[in-house]
């Protein structure tokens, strides 16, 4: 997210929702089969370890420390500030290891070429220019290298509101992407792509959910 005036207002959103993200049971995962149900799908998506992990608009750290629990090397990428401190805090109270900067998801601040796995969890509807990050995430895996994006389109897409800050509504995905509009964007930058819906596991989500949740997982 670049530091526009809508990139500030955004970033400015997040930190001030960093107090209380964590209040949704799939972001503060504190209830234990919630926890379990997204400890086990990241077990799933990630290769056997040890491997470097990209988690990018890691919000409070909530999966980072899941990936980091599971033996994994973890970095953590987010545009407000407040969310990593709190991530930091997380993981610091966990005992496991973890590094955290603060910056664009969009334009990760790590090297190229320097993880295994990009990890990315309803983060890309929030870009100015998804498909450019899409382009950015790719170069930072190594050869093999795997991109795991938990995205969905939500059930307001669509329907009259007010964008959750001013210039929201104009963002290329407002309101989250569907399955297949998003593989699309990817299958050209991979080798093999498939998607996993997410929609049914109720325990992901703390309860039943309406409308369209998934993950792609692309391998390169």
């Amino acid at each position: 997210m670049s530091d526009s005036a809508p990139g500030r207002a955004i970033a400015d959103y997040w930190d001030a929702a960093a107090s209380r993200f964590d209040d949704e049971p799939d972001h503060g995962l504190r209830a234990a089969v919630t926890r379990e149900a997204w400890a086990r799908r990241v077990r799933g998506w990630l290769p056997a370890g040890p491997v470097d992990v990209l988690d990018v608009g890691c919000g409070t750290g909530s999966l980072a420390e899941l990936v980091a629990a599971g033996g994994h090397r973890v970095t953590g990428v987010d545009l407000a500030p407040r969310m990593v401190a709190r991530a930091r805090a997380k993981l610091a109270a966990a005992g496991v290891a973890g590094r955290f900067l603060v910056g664009d998801a969009g334009a990760p601040p790590v090297r190229e070429g320097g993880f295994d796995v990009l990890l990315c969890r309803h983060v890309i509807w929030t870009l100015p220019d998804p498909q450019r990050a899409l382009r950015a995430w790719v170069r930072l895996l190594r050869p093999g290298g795997r991109l795991v994006l938990v995205e969905g389109r939500w059930r307001e897409a669509g329907e009259p509101a007010v964008p959750y800050v001013a210039g929201a509504e104009r963002l290329p995905w407002a309101g989250g992407v569907g399955a297949e509009e998003l593989a699309a964007a990817v299958r050209p930058l991979v080798a093999e792509l498939r998607i996993e819906p997410l929609s049914g596991d109720a325990a992901l989500w703390g309860g039943p959910v309406n409308d369209e949740r998934y993950a792609v997982v692309a391998d390169l």
